[in-house]
């Protein structure tokens, strides 16, 4: 089963490392978007995305903002949300938990991190 993956994150760089990381993954297939008003195109766009890896600080539209948005519509509430912040802004990452992310990664982030909490995360949703 392919697993669809969408990294939500204004930095090329954080998204290169997505890609390295998630390679791991045989049926993970990654959708990227530079901040989260595309996000939000992007998840109209692609059927079943089954995770969104998100960013707080963006421009145009940042997490909170896009989490808001999400959370409101039917179709993606079930979608699980990991946050992954930057040291220093705990108050945000407690508001994306309080608003229904289910876990958060702080950056810089091991490998073996990210993947620990996406099996958590989705175990028995896909393999």
């Amino acid at each position: 089963m392919l697993r669809k993956i969408l990294a939500v994150d204004d930095s090329a760089l954080i998204h290169q490392m997505y890609k390295l990381f998630l390679s791991r993954y045989k049926n993970c297939k990654l959708i990227s978007a530079m901040n989260g008003l595309e996000a939000l195109d992007k998840l109209g766009q692609e059927e079943g995305i089954d995770l969104i890896l998100l960013d707080i600080n963006m421009p145009v539209m940042n997490g909170l903002e896009f989490l808001q948005r999400v959370q409101k519509e039917p179709a993606y509430q079930a979608i699980p949300v990991i946050i992954i912040s930057t040291e220093g802004k705990e108050e945000d990452t407690i508001r994306g938990l309080k608003m229904g992310a289910k876990g958060y990664v702080k950056k810089p982030f091991q490998a073996s991190e990210l993947h620990g909490l996406i099996e958590k995360i989705t175990a028995g949703a896909a393999s």
